[in-house]
């Protein structure tokens, strides 16, 4: 009997994916080339979700889709195979929802498992793409990470160990993290004192993603370096990440200078979980907050705007 093409939805039932999964893995990975209709609609082979259903229980295993996306089918059973034979340990599941996926990185940070915390983020972002991963897995995630570390539920340890690993992973996916492309550029740093440097990450991250070019600068930077690297990118905005501590008495004055020191074009954008307790000082300065990565992409959405008034 001829063979009769599946419709994407067919296909993610028969292979175990989610239809948003298998286009995100045909355009980013040309894992598979289905045939179209003459109105564009995509057509699957027993082939392409043979595929499909090999490269879903490899990436389960562990591999990483972009490393194994190309490989032929054949050898795609070989490995399969070969893993189920050896009984090799299983990374985690493709999570399901937000919420399983922070668990599932908070279960893997308790455990100081750097595999299963990257390939948790890594099926995170696949499942969820780039505006889920950051606002409703990363964000929060790291916000959970900041709380059970100050309550005693994990130790510095486990904060460090898992606020490296994200970062890293944040580094690697966004690259580069520098000025390249034609959009606004956003000088990404925490001002003096300030340490800790994940929340930097993430809105380097979130501000790429926004179409904004990024230099990252890092951690713990004084107010004269911060302006001197602005005025010599010709910055539009400089985004202050303000996470810990909440209570240096000389940040305030490290604010004031900040501004003293910038040309007035350029704004002055802050966040994280310590900035409330600056709020004072930061609205002296003018400067704009942001809760979460979504009110800071609309205050980026709003500093690109009246560029072009």
């Amino acid at each position: 009997m001829d063979e009769v093409p599946s419709t994407i939805q067919l296909a993610a039932k028969r292979s175990g994916l989610s239809a948003h999964v298998i286009r995100m893995w045909e355009k980013r990975y040309e894992a598979v080339r289905p045939a179209r209709t003459d109105s564009r609609r995509r057509l699957y082979s027993d082939e392409d979700i043979e595929r499909l259903g090999l490269l879903r229980a490899a990436t389960t295993s562990g591999h990483r889709i972009g490393n194994i996306a190309q490989l032929p089918t054949e050898r795609l059973r070989a490995l399969v195979a070969s893993e189920a034979v050896d009984g090799a340990p299983t990374a985690p599941a493709p999570p399901q929802s937000p919420e399983s996926a922070i668990g599932a990185a908070l279960a893997a940070i308790r455990e100081l498992d750097s595999r299963d915390l990257e390939a948790t983020l890594e099926h995170a972002a696949i499942v969820f793409g780039t505006h889920g991963l950051l606002r409703n897995v990363i964000g929060p995630l790291a916000r959970r990470l900041g709380d059970q570390w100050a309550d005693g539920s994990l130790t510095a340890a486990h904060e460090h160990f898992g606020s490296g690993i994200i970062k890293a992973f944040l580094q690697n996916r966004f690259r580069p993290f520098s000025g390249e492309g034609t959009g606004p550029l956003l000088v990404v740093v925490t001002p003096t004192g300030q340490l800790h440097e994940l929340g930097a990450a993430m809105v380097a991250a979130a501000a790429r993603d926004a179409g904004w070019r990024v230099v990252y600068l890092g951690p713990s930077l004084p107010a004269t370096e911060i302006a001197g690297a602005a005025i010599n990118k010709e910055a539009r905005a400089v985004a202050l990440s303000i996470v810990y501590p909440d209570d240096d008495p000389l940040l305030p004055e490290e604010l004031k200078l900040l501004r003293k020191l910038l040309p007035e074009q350029i704004a002055v954008l802050a966040g994280g979980r310590a900035a409330g307790a600056y709020g004072p000082a930061l609205k002296k300065i003018g400067a704009h907050q942001a809760d979460d990565l979504a009110e800071l992409t609309r205050l980026l959405d709003r500093v690109r705007a009246s560029l072009s008034n």
